[in-house]
């Protein structure tokens, strides 16, 4: 292929970013740094004195593909694929979408488009109220299956199992993939999901991924090793994929290639947000790997854009400086 392309799928979200207090937070009941799915827009809580907060084109897939587009978009082909409404918040994600260089793919649905309050607490960690929406619908015949076979990637989420239409769009897509020989990169995204979906995950997984990317908390959870040092976590995870991607946090990541670990270090910032984060971090990845990049190179590379996306308020790398990335 003259020009790689990266065809993604997930969740396309409004995301609404608030500051909270931990005391606030707390009484919510919502676990620090997790993602909480509510039924409706209205089941969201709103904290006291609110402005509306900052409203920004969200969904861990969707800011992935933004990632990608914002290094690369010259060079890579992204693609992105998900379901929302007939409303002005899709409108407002396909605008978003197009201004940062991706090719959007959105089936258009009767329910309202989804968001997500993100509240963001004095540590900078952020703590997600999500209602799906219009993405709970996506379906096998939503997704272009001779793109996604025509591409170098197909990237997801474990956010697509929560729905068994959405997981089974995924499951069909990987399959088109491994058959074309496309690679597929799957982020677990959320320790919750690692909990929730344990057993779908760990069948489906070592037969279908060829990128995996988990923090160690998602990784100890599907392993089931809550309590071994990281050494044993990072052996384990080895049986997983290929190439396991495990990222630490301010102890940067573990690169585990066909079964040989090697650590990476972070980069150092003073952060603000840690929304998309691990997007950034996914998405900074492929940018490097569809160029050729060897993965300890990529995983640098994608080291700092995680750390940087971590300056912002919200996932924004239009507030970042490009041409200094470009150079990187």
């Amino acid at each position: 292929m003259e020009r790689p392309r990266i065809y993604a799928v997930g969740n396309p979200l409004i995301d609404i970013i608030e500051r909270v207090s931990f005391e606030f937070l707390a009484e919510t009941g919502a676990e620090r740094g997790s993602m909480n799915l509510v039924e409706s827009p209205e089941q969201r809580v709103t904290p006291p004195n609110t402005k509306g907060g900052t409203r920004t084109a969200g969904g861990s897939a969707a800011n992935t593909a933004r990632a990608i587009a914002w290094v690369a978009r010259e060079t890579i082909e992204t693609v992105y694929c998900g379901a929302v409404g007939n409303d002005s918040a899709a409108d407002e994600l396909h605008d978003e979408l197009v201004r940062a260089g991706v090719v959007p793919k959105l089936a258009k649905k009767s329910t309202v488009t989804g968001s997500s309050v993100v509240f963001v607490t004095p540590d900078h960690e952020r703590t997600m109220f999500t209602h799906l929406g219009a993405s709970r619908s996506l379906c096998i015949d939503d997704l272009d299956l001779a793109l996604l076979s025509d591409s170098s990637c197909f990237h997801t989420t474990g956010y697509m199992w929560d729905t068994p239409n959405q997981e089974a769009a995924v499951r069909a897509a990987a399959t088109a993939a491994k058959a074309a020989g496309t690679a597929v990169s799957f982020d677990v995204a959320d320790p919750f999901v690692a909990t929730r979906y344990r057993d779908s995950l760990l069948e489906w997984i070592p037969t279908s991924v060829e990128i995996l990317f988990a923090n160690e908390s998602e990784l100890r959870t599907l392993l089931g090793a809550l309590e071994h040092p990281v050494e044993e976590v990072a052996k384990r995870a080895a049986a997983l994929a290929p190439l396991v991607i495990m990222k630490r946090g301010k102890d940067g990541a573990v690169v585990i290639l066909n079964g040989t670990p090697q650590s990476v270090p972070a980069a150092s910032v003073t952060a603000v947000d840690t929304t998309g984060a691990g997007d950034a971090f996914a998405g900074g990845f492929l940018s490097k790997w569809a160029a050729g990049r060897d993965p300890v190179t990529a995983v640098r590379f994608a080291n700092l854009l995680a750390a940087q996306i971590c300056t912002v308020e919200g996932c924004r790398f239009d507030r970042l400086d490009r041409e200094r990335f470009q150079r990187t």
